[in-house]
C-alpha cells in the first residue's frame, strides 16, 4: 500500500506548496518516519510560476522565477518500538522579480533560501498508536533590492543578508490500523526566528508555527484515499530591513490552511498512480508586492513503479490556478488568471 502515499506524495513532498501563503514551500514533511524497515528517499522537484499583473496601466511581465526543490530523508528502526529519521528539506523560499521597464515597480526584486535538518524519532506505544517528537534546525539567508525616496537617495536599495539559523522542535502522535492501511498524523511545528546580518540593512524574520495533519486509508480493493491539511499562523509574520524607511518588506496578516486530497489505486503488482486536488482559499486581502498571490487550485497527477528489491521510483505533474490578487497602496497591481506548473520525482530504497 506505500506505493499509493509514493505517488501522492512525489509532489507533496517537494513541490506541494508552490504558490502557498506565506513563503511556505515544502510543507515540512515528516512522513518517512513512517516507512517500513530501513529506508532512504531523494525528492526532487522543480516549478515554474507565471505570475503577471498591471498597475497605471503598465504590464509587470512574468515575476515569477523558477526554482527547483531538494529533499533527503533516512530512516532506521532502533527497535522494534522505536525509530529514527533524518529529514532534509527546503522549508521556506521565495523569488520574485519586477524585470519589466515599465511597470512602477522595475528593478525590485527578493529571494529567500533556506535549508532545514529535522532529526525526529516515533515510539509505538502499541499497534495503533505512536508518538514523535524532534528538533529541526534552518538556515535561511536571502537579498532584496527595492525602490527607494528620502531619506534614502532615490533609486535602488540593496542588501544582501548572510545565513543565520534557528532551531525549533516538532511533536505530534499517529493513530493506524495496518489492516485497512489507516494513518492519521498530526504534528505541530514551532516557530523558527531569524536575525539576518545584511550589506547595508540588517533583516528580522519569523517563520510561524504551523500543524500537519497527514492521513490515508484504505476504502476498496487496491484503493486508497489520502490526503494533508496543513494550519501555518502567518499572521503577524514580517521580514523587516532595519534600514529606515525601508522596514517591512513583507508582511503578513492571515493565517493559512492548505488542504490536498487524493485517491491512489494500484493497477498491478509493480504500478500504482494517482490523482489529487489541492486548494488554499483567498483571503481577499491586499497582498505585498513581492508576492501577488492569493490562495489556489491545483490538480496532480502521480505514478509509482516498483522496480525490485526494494527499490522504487515515483513521479508527479502538478498544474496550479493561482488566486487572483490586489497588492497594497500605493502601487495597488492588480495580478489575475496566473499560473505555475511543477514537477516532482523521488527515489526511495527500503533495505
Amino acid at each position: 500500500m506505500n506505493k499509493f502515499m509514493t505517488a501522492g506524495a512525489a509532489l507533496l513532498a517537494t513541490t506541494t506548496m508552490a504558490t502557498a501563503g506565506g513563503i511556505d514551500r515544502s510543507g515540512q514533511p515528516i512522513t518517512a518516519i513512517f516507512e517500513d524497515g530501513d529506508y532512504v528517499e531523494l525528492t526532487f522537484g522543480m516549478v515554474s510560476p507565471s505570475i503577471s499583473g498591471t498597475a497605471f496601466g503598465q504590464a509587470s511581465g512574468n515575476i515569477g522565477v523558477d526554482y527547483t526543490q531538494i529533499g533527503f530523508a533516512l530512516k532506521t528502526d532502533l527497535s522494534d518500538a522505536l525509530s529514527l529519521a533524518v529529514i532534509l528539506d527546503q522549508p521556506f523560499g521565495a523569488s520574485v522579480s519586477y524585470d519589466d521597464p515599465g511597470y512602477a515597480l522595475a528593478g525590485s526584486s527578493a529571494k529567500v533560501e533556506s535549508l532545514g535538518t529535522t532529526v525526529i524519532g516515533r515510539y509505538r506505544i502499541n499497534e495503533n498508536f505512536s508518538v514523535h517528537a524532534g528538533v529541526r534546525h534552518v538556515t535561511a539567508s536571502g537579498e532584496y533590492t527595492g525602490i527607494t525616496s528620502a531619506p534614502l537617495p532615490a533609486g535602488a536599495y540593496s542588501s544582501v543578508y548572510s545565513p543565520d539559523s534557528a532551531t525549533g522542535y516538532v511533536i505530534g502522535a499517529a493513530y493506524e490500523r495496518p489492516d485497512i492501511a489507516m494513518r492519521i498524523a498530526l504534528t505541530y511545528s514551532s516557530a523558527l526566528d531569524f536575525s539576518l546580518d545584511g550589506s547595508a540593512g540588517d533583516l528580522t524574520a519569523n517563520m510561524p508555527e504551523s500543524v500537519n495533519l497527514d492521513f490515508q486509508t484504505g476504502i476498496a480493493a487496491d484503493t486508497l484515499l489520502f490526503g494533508s491539511i496543513r494550519y501555518a499562523a502567518w499572521d503577524g509574520v514580517t521580514l523587516t530591513d532595519s534600514t529606515p524607511p525601508v522596514g517591512d518588506i513583507v508582511s503578513y496578516t492571515d493565517d493559512v490552511i492548505t488542504y490536498n486530497v487524493g485517491v491512489g489505486r494500484r493497477f498491478s503488482d509493480n504500478f500504482a498512480a494517482s490523482v489529487s486536488i489541492g486548494h488554499e482559499r483567498s483571503t481577499g486581502t491586499p497582498t505585498g508586492n513581492l508576492g501577488p498571490t492569493d490562495g489556489y487550485t491545483s490538480l496532480q497527477l502521480g505514478g509509482a513503479y516498483d522496480l525490485g528489491n526494494g527499490l522504487e521510483i515515483s513521479g508527479g505533474l502538478r498544474y496550479v490556478w493561482i488566486g487572483d490578487a490586489v497588492t497594497v497602496p500605493p502601487i495597488g497591481g492588480v495580478f489575475n488568471d496566473n499560473t505555475a506548473v511543477a514537477v516532482g520525482l523521488k527515489m526511495a530504497y527500503n533495505f
